[in-house]
């Protein structure tokens, strides 16, 4: 397994509509336990494809450090996702901060839905069907916004961005250490041109 390098804000495949996966591979196997390596070594509890520069519709999820100490909140252990799909479940939504591997040090409150019906496929390809709420639902709204070409900083209002300006110029530079390996858009095309 290795350790992949995260692309970081404003870099162009993060806002791409990922592409579905049609075929297990040696290559898609490898990917998923590359993601899972690569999520732990940045103390995340979620990774989604696009974040390490692939455009495919695939996450990664533990989000047992947050359920741990929480009453009802059920382990799940790591789980793949591949090709999901969600809705909402009621009407209830719930405020919560939010990072991402991919801004490091930027937190901000989002509100999303409290419960959330999933289908996906696992690493096997095998079809499931869940309801989610809590952390778990939480987290898996994220990534799958990921694979949407949409981050979470998307939901701020326009006051709080214009705050966070300087911050995401300094993500996208790469003038911040995220304290994982990190690819940032301007040294990305740096290496290009």
């Amino acid at each position: 397994m290795s350790i992949l390098p995260i692309v970081t804000y404003n870099d162009p495949v993060l806002r791409e509509k990922a592409a579905p996966i049609t075929e297990d591979s040696p290559g898609l196997q490898r990917l998923i336990d590359d993601m899972f390596e690569t999520m732990y070594n940045g103390q995340g509890v979620g990774l989604a494809a696009p974040q390490i520069g692939e455009s495919l519709r695939l996450f990664v999820m533990d989000a047992d450090p947050f359920t741990a100490d929480e009453e009802g909140e059920e382990d799940l252990g790591p789980m793949v996702f591949i090709n999901p799909e969600f809705s909402p479940v009621g009407e209830f939504k719930t405020a919560t901060d939010e990072g991402c591997l991919s801004i490091p040090g930027v937190r901000e409150s989002v509100t999303r839905p409290e419960t959330i019906r999933v289908k996906w496929l696992d690493r096997e390809l095998k079809p499931h069907e869940k309801t989610f709420s809590g952390w778990p639902g939480r987290v898996i709204q994220h990534e799958y916004d990921h694979i949407e070409g949409v981050l979470f900083i998307d939901y701020l209002g326009s006051f709080r961005k214009r705050l966070l300006r300087s911050r995401l110029n300094m993500v996208e530079s790469g003038e911040v250490d995220a304290g994982y390996p990190v690819r940032p858009k301007r040294a990305a095309e740096a290496d290009k041109g």
